[in-house]
């Protein structure tokens, strides 16, 4: 015979002190974990998104970023040739690229933070489709002129529309703003290759990698195949896409890592409270407990009733911990990428899976919390509780 819910909710409801105490922990604990691992989830998200699975991404074999690749003009002519590459009437779509870090304040505090700058060919906007010019104009060729992102338009001094700079050694005039939809590109200030190559007095005829766009995504294999294949290349071919999935891997792990030893800290601290509350209501109630079972409800009955009452309570404060992380959603922060040494912007992604993730981290808390209460009061002799009526 099973006890009636109704008596649970009666229960938490005659000692709501004692549960809002339990309620608060656990929805504490539960706002951290998930608004940790949504910290990590718009990381990763922001930098996949940079990356598309009709791109390719051509760097030195043995390279571990685009910071560290070369890859010469000669290399670049023969990709221009390979198989797969989409074409217009311009040619192949492809861009050439050099990648420098730059030193620019954050407005928020005044203090210098690595920005990525990226010299691209003209025909980069063919090659990353999803880009578009939201102000402004596009860079001229062979000019000292930058298109900002939009993030980095606003995070960093010296970046807005019709500003000049100087970084590098040379002078830079800020002639557009781009829109990259959220991806790492936002964060970044490009301009013209060439001219990225000969202010930072590097080797003209040297890039750090070529992106190219394909006729489809199935034809990555056919074009690794003819780079890899060829004695003049010593490069590497990654579709875009892995490449920034494997860029975010660091910094997300470690604050998946990070997030979760904070959880598990706070989430013992809030067993302990669960436990508390439960053991308490176990010493209260030893009478009714007593009376339950001399009407014929079994120890079964009795550890099922205090397990539903812990995970109600656990369930309340899972749910308010979700609520209170909601609002972080699309909340743009920044780090720094350790794979490229500089400051990306991303946005918090509270998505779907992580609440229902805090729900259950909720309830595995209140069950841990509520099965030693439970034996317990399951285990009181009746006779002993019924002498003391």
């Amino acid at each position: 015979m099973a006890i009636p819910v109704i008596y649970n909710l009666r229960s938490v409801k005659a000692r709501w002190t004692s549960a809002i105490v339990a309620i608060l922990g656990i929805a504490g604990t539960v706002s951290v974990f998930v608004a940790m691992m949504s910290l990590a989830r718009g990381f990763k998200m922001t930098l996949v998104s940079s990356g598309s699975p009709q791109n390719a991404m051509i760097r030195r074999a043995g390279s571990t970023s685009e910071i560290d690749g070369a890859v010469s003009l000669d290399q670049v002519k023969v990709i221009a040739d390979a198989p797969g590459i989409a074409r217009s009437d311009l040619g192949p779509l492809l861009s050439a690229e050099v990648v420098v870090i730059a030193a620019f304040p954050l407005k928020s505090s005044g203090t210098n933070a690595n920005v990525q700058v990226r010299g691209v060919s003209p025909g980069v906007l063919r090659v990353r489709d999803n880009l578009k010019i939201i102000a402004g104009r596009f860079f001229q060729p062979g000019l000292n002129e930058l298109v900002v992102g939009k993030n980095a338009t606003v995070m960093y001094q010296g970046l807005a529309l019709g500003d000049t700079i100087k970084f590098g050694g040379g002078t830079w005039n800020v002639v557009g703003i781009f829109d990259a939809a959220g991806s790492a590109f936002d964060s970044e200030v490009w301009g013209d290759a060439t001219v990225l190559n000969q202010v930072y007095h590097r080797p003209e005829n040297v890039f750090q990698s070529v992106t190219v766009h394909l006729t489809s995504a199935d034809a990555m294999a056919a074009f690794k195949d003819s780079l890899t294949s060829d004695p003049r290349m010593t490069v590497q071919v990654d579709r875009e896409r892995d490449y920034y999935d494997k860029q975010s891997r660091n910094l997300t792990t470690l604050v998946v890592v990070l997030g979760t030893i904070i959880a598990v800290v706070m989430g013992i601290g809030a067993v302990f409270g669960a436990l508390n509350t439960m053991y308490s209501a176990v010493a209260e109630r030893s009478r009714e407990i007593a009376t339950m079972r001399a009407l014929g409800f079994g120890a079964g009955s009795v550890v099922l009733s205090f397990l539903i009452e812990a995970l109600l309570i656990s369930f309340l404060g899972g749910a308010l911990g979700c609520l209170l992380v909601i609002p972080l959603n699309g909340l743009t922060t920044g780090a720094m990428n350790f794979q490229t040494f500089s400051y990306l912007a991303f946005a918090f992604r509270v998505t779907p899976d992580l609440l229902l993730g805090g729900i259950v981290f909720a309830l595995f808390m209140g069950l841990v919390g509520g099965v030693p209460p439970a034996i317990r009061a399951a285990r009181q002799p009746v006779s002993v509780a019924l002498r003391a009526l």
